[in-house]
């Protein structure tokens, strides 16, 4: 280890509460300390090399070591370095505020800050049931959202999240969401073969769930562009016209949480101008800077905005750090160098052979599946390809946790190994990623995946 880096291993061990971490792990093993980036990679404190295949956390879309971004953010700092929005404001928000509102589809021109992704879901159904409250109809309170999907982690996040595994050592969580089936067309437990047929079922399941609980009390469903959890599933043709045609039949507000999807990841600033579809509110972190600051956003349309520019209302609702002075700077640098780089063209242009280039991992018996969009996949890990049979319990911790993270990291690929839901190996690299990034991330999960189908 680098001389610099050997004190932090007992300090990590004694006082860093890790996140999603099971501390066991390293009673006999090193924490693994990564300390630079530069691109498309990271470094560990022994000076090892990984391709970040997973942008940090779905975070680093331009990668790392980007010096305009840094700058700008120490010019801010040095200019003025906090301001809460509060009933003051301050010039980084107000533009960057006027830039994501020019990007967002249709109508949703109101852009209220959060300091990341799960605030911003929380922000979004506040605003729901306080919007309908002050329109009159005071019943509507209840979010539909779907199975296996993740929202965030804060008691409302949590409780529209569908994982239960994820949920239960929390519970009792704040009541009134309820879950529709996913577009996991792989699995599909109807028209598996007819894309749009399964799409049309998929999206109906939501107006059978606003049926069964009232349609007086519905608020909101939130749905992501391409869901995460599971193993990134994209909408089949037409699922979220279906769903828009439900939202306005029933009054319901459709929030596409696009924390992930935003800013580039499906090669478009949102995923709903991918899928075509008008959404209510948009909730939005990650992307947004890059990783380099913490920020997020929950975009409204004009209509959800109304009530609250009237009389004495207000949104009772805010963030010490949300719209951080720092934070809309670096955004807006990062957004100056989405343009001038042309990254979503980028990707657009390259999403193709990403695609091509994992799907040569379909030749081995392990791999099931590989799906997704833009640069976001996930590749399904099966026990038997024939009959889509996948592992129990005890094989997916073997297999995940017990091998597969490791290996993976071991032969310098940072990427998730996951099994809420069935067992994908989920890729997001950063959007500058190209060719050889692409056939780097391929070799290296043939080897690790062949060597994990010989040792089951």
């Amino acid at each position: 280890m680098d001389t610099r880096y050997g004190h932090l291993q007992q300090a990590a061990k004694d006082h860093l509460w890790m996140h999603f971490t099971r501390h066991s792990t390293y009673d006999d093993a090193e924490v693994p300390v990564i300390v630079r980036g530069e691109g498309a990679y990271i470094w560990d404190s022994h000076g090892k090399r990984y391709l970040d295949a997973l942008a940090g956390l779905f975070v680093s879309q331009l990668g790392h070591g980007r010096e305009d971004l840094a700058d700008a953010a120490a010019a801010q700092a040095k200019e003025l370095a906090f301001m809460p929005l509060w009933s003051y404001a301050h010039p980084k928000a107000i533009e960057l505020a006027q830039r994501v509102a020019g990007y967002a589809p249709g109508d949703l021109n109101r852009v209220f800050f959060t300091s990341g992704g799960g605030e911003a879901v929380e922000s979004a159904w506040k605003l729901a049931k306080n919007y309908f409250k002050l329109t009159g109809k005071p019943m509507k309170h209840k979010v539909v959202s779907r199975a296996i999907s993740y929202h965030g982690t804060t008691q409302g996040a949590l409780s529209i999240t569908g994982l239960p595994a994820l949920k239960q050592q929390f519970e009792p969580l704040v009541p009134s969401t309820f879950r529709v089936p996913n577009t996991n067309i792989y699995r599909a437990p109807i028209h598996g073969d007819d894309p749009e047929a399964f799409g049309r079922w998929a999206a109906d399941q939501i107006a059978v769930a606003i049926e069964n609980e009232g349609p007086d009390t519905v608020a909101a469903v939130f749905l992501e562009p391409v869901q995460n959890a599971g193993g990134c599933f994209p909408p089949p043709p037409g699922y979220f016209q279906r769903v828009r045609e439900i939202c306005d039949e029933y009054d319901v507000l459709l929030v596409s949480d696009e924390v992930i999807c935003a800013f580039g990841r499906l090669g478009h600033m949102f995923g709903a101008d991918r899928y075509g579809y008008q959404p209510d509110i948009i909730t939005c972190a990650k992307g947004i800077t890059s990783g380099y600051a913490p920020l997020g956003a929950m975009i409204a349309t004009d209509r959800l905005m109304a009530p609250f520019l009237e009389g004495t209302n207000s949104f009772a609702h805010g963030y010490t750090f949300g719209g951080h002075p720092v934070s809309a700077a670096v955004a807006m640098a990062n957004l100056d160098a989405f343009e001038n780089e042309g990254i979503l063209q980028h990707v657009r242009d390259n999403e193709g052979a990403f695609r091509s280039t994992l799907e040569r991992l379909l030749d081995l018996p392990i791999v099931g599946d590989v799906r997704g969009d833009g640069f976001f996949y996930g590749i399904e890990l099966v026990k038997d390809k024939e009959t889509k049979q996948s592992f129990n319990e005890a094989e997916s911790e073997k297999l995940l946790r017990g091998y597969l993270s490791k290996a993976l990291y071991d032969e310098g690929l940072y990427c998730r190994a996951d099994d809420r839901g069935d067992p994908v190996v989920q890729l997001s690299p950063p959007l500058i990623c190209t060719q050889e990034h692409f056939d780097e991330i391929e070799q290296i999960l043939r080897v690790v995946l062949d060597k994990a189908w010989s040792l089951l």
